[in-house]
């Protein structure tokens, strides 16, 4: 009889209830990983491109003249509770990181955590075929990887790419007069904590899943084509978080247009007004940032939120100088990027207090 209930329950185990908080809110704050890392031994070495002193999305290494290895790694708990679809989300979240270099991903290696006791084998296997057909769709070969037993359900991939050391992007090559450019609509953070709670609408948590699935490949082909030298992901920092990141790394200050910057769907603003639906990352990204922000008057809290929302394999956020801005846009839009919304610009670095980020509800009368 206990056999049998034990079996019942591994078989009507959400993933979503395994996890304290999934996706990308389920990790360390941009203050507590700053602190954390403050200070570590660092190997010198000259042909370290990218290191972890800009917080950037991956590490960039020359190997050779025209040759660079992207490196990252990235895994996390479930936010949503079919398996299959769990490891396809994780899977294009850590490809995205090689991607937001400008880098094409080349090999992989799996991380598996699973509470064996609480989930049958199959359970796991559909995990990591999810991932594994992502793999496969970016042309990227799983080598391996290593799995353990933990409490909480966690997979993701450490992720090995090529980029050309002459063409990469990166956080800190944002220059005043630079358009933002955004690639995927926001609100993944809002929409997997109503499918936590079973009120997110299916066609909200549909496009959402559509959205977390889909690989950031533009990313390759605007670095290749030299249309930008400088992206981020947008994850669980928020776009406001990766925006500092982008800004404090580059010197220099930036201002959006909150009109311009499209949400997943309109269910999300419904969430965060009529059920108080948000992510405790998402309140604390917004509650850190506050100090380093400029708002008008005219701006919702709900969109305010939105703009902090922990996403959970986001896309890219790019600054694209005004030259190449019709060309990016049209190679964006023929990649099959969800939306190619221009959602603010880079400006001139200011002194202290003056804010790192100002946010307008009108248009900004970009360059």
């Amino acid at each position: 009889m206990i056999e049998e209930l034990a079996a019942q329950e591994k078989e009507t185990a959400r993933l979503t209830h395994l996890a304290a908080c999934g996706g990308c809110a389920s990790k360390l704050s941009q203050s507590a990983l700053a602190d954390v890392l403050q200070g570590l031994p660092q190997y010198p070495d000259s042909r370290m491109l990218v290191g972890n002193a800009t917080s950037d999305d991956a590490g960039v290494f020359r190997i050779s003249e025209d040759q660079a290895l992207v490196q990252t790694v990235d895994f996390f708990t479930p936010i949503v509770d079919d398996p299959f679809t769990f490891g396809q989300i994780a899977a294009t979240n850590a490809l995205s990181d090689v991607y937001a270099m400008g880098g094409r991903p080349l090999t992989a290696l799996a991380i598996t955590g699973m509470p064996d006791e609480a989930l049958e084998p199959e359970v796991i296997r559909e995990i990591l075929r999810g991932g594994a057909e992502k793999a496969v769709e970016a042309q990227c070969s799983i080598l391996g990887g290593n799995t353990i037993k933990n409490p909480q359900p966690i997979y993701g991939l450490a992720c090995t790419g090529i980029v050309n050391p002459g063409c990469y992007m990166a956080n800190a090559a944002a220059r005043p007069g630079d358009v933002l450019v955004l690639t995927k609509p926001l609100g993944t953070g809002i929409i997997t904590s109503g499918i936590k709670r079973g009120i997110a609408p299916e066609s909200a948590v549909s496009r959402a899943i559509a959205l977390m699935t889909t690989l950031n490949t533009a990313g390759a082909k605007i670095a290749e084509q030299s249309l930008s030298c400088c992206a981020t992901e947008v994850t669980g920092f928020g776009l406001l978080g990766h925006l500092k990141s982008m800004c404090l790394a580059s010197g220099v200050t930036a201002r959006l247009q909150a009109d311009a910057i499209p949400a997943i769907d309109d269910a999300v603003c419904e969430l965060i007004e009529k059920h108080d639906c948000v992510p405790g990352w998402s309140r604390g990204n917004l509650e850190s940032l506050e100090p380093l922000m400029a708002w008008s008057d005219a701006i919702p809290l709900a969109k305010k939120i939105l703009m902090a929302d922990a996403q959970t394999s986001g896309g890219l956020l790019l600054a694209i100088q005004e030259s190449s801005l019709e060309t990016a846009l049209k190679l964006l839009q023929e990649s099959g990027t969800p939306c190619q919304a221009v959602v603010g610009e880079i400006m001139e670095p200011t002194e202290a207090p003056h804010p790192l980020i100002s946010v307008h509800s009108h248009p900004i009368g970009m360059r």
